[in-house]
């Protein structure tokens, strides 16, 4: 399937040196267009239009009703680290499962695992993982243990490719306080309340940083 993408800044799904651009071609010969960082136009034409989300939801673009070709996307990235093969897909109600399916299909075709999610804030794994980030970085404060003795313990202990806090840490932890803040003030639960460091890594670092996607 021929695709397009159209992009404003750096995309963090696809960085600009990422080999998915290889094959795009121009806008008018695509039937499926990507949009990132830039609003998108609706086309009855295109098969697919993707919208490249950060922590926001599908319908603050396309609104709650959406549109039947429209769908969000997320690529995993923890934080600077380098986008893993992962995407997950966002649908909203108006998307049938022959839809999704295409979606589906067009990123495995280059090489990406796909999962689905309704249109929640905050994707599947940030959901999932940021609550144990938070809880590593407070035990960290409290004093319960090392940073290494923490780390250690997840990657002999529980079998974690990396520890929780070298992970954040790695990736940035300004890129941390932004994720988990945009759960917390969504869902309020303080298991996603932004733990001081990262309150204090995000205040540390130059605003033009700070806004980057």
């Amino acid at each position: 399937m021929n695709y397009a993408i159209i992009k404003s800044g750096e995309s963090r799904s696809f960085p600009d040196a990422d080999a998915f651009y290889d094959n795009a071609t121009n806008e008018a010969q695509a039937e499926t267009v990507i949009y990132s960082g830039t609003p998108f136009k609706p086309d009855a034409t295109k098969a697919l239009i993707l919208i490249e989300l950060g922590d926001e939801s599908l319908a603050e673009h396309t609104g709650e009703e959406g549109f039947s070709n429209v769908l969000g996307f997320a690529r995993y990235r923890n934080g600077d680290d380098a986008p893993s093969m992962l995407i997950e897909l966002v649908k909203q109600a108006s998307h049938s499962e022959q839809t999704i399916l295409a979606a589906r299909e067009f990123f495995q075709s280059h090489g990406f695992q796909v999962v689905v999610s309704t249109d929640q804030i905050g994707r599947i794994i940030n959901r999932l993982v940021l609550p144990k980030y938070n809880a590593a970085l407070r035990f960290l404060d409290e004093g319960l243990a090392s940073q290494q003795d923490m780390d250690l313990t997840c990657k002999l202990g529980l079998g974690y490719p990396d520890g929780p806090i070298e992970r954040v840490v790695r990736g940035g932890l300004h890129h941390h306080y932004a994720r988990t803040k945009a759960l917390f003030d969504t869902y309020g639960s303080p298991s996603y309340a932004p733990p001081r460091r990262a309150v204090v890594a995000s205040r540390r670092i130059p605003f033009s940083e700070k806004t980057r996607k």
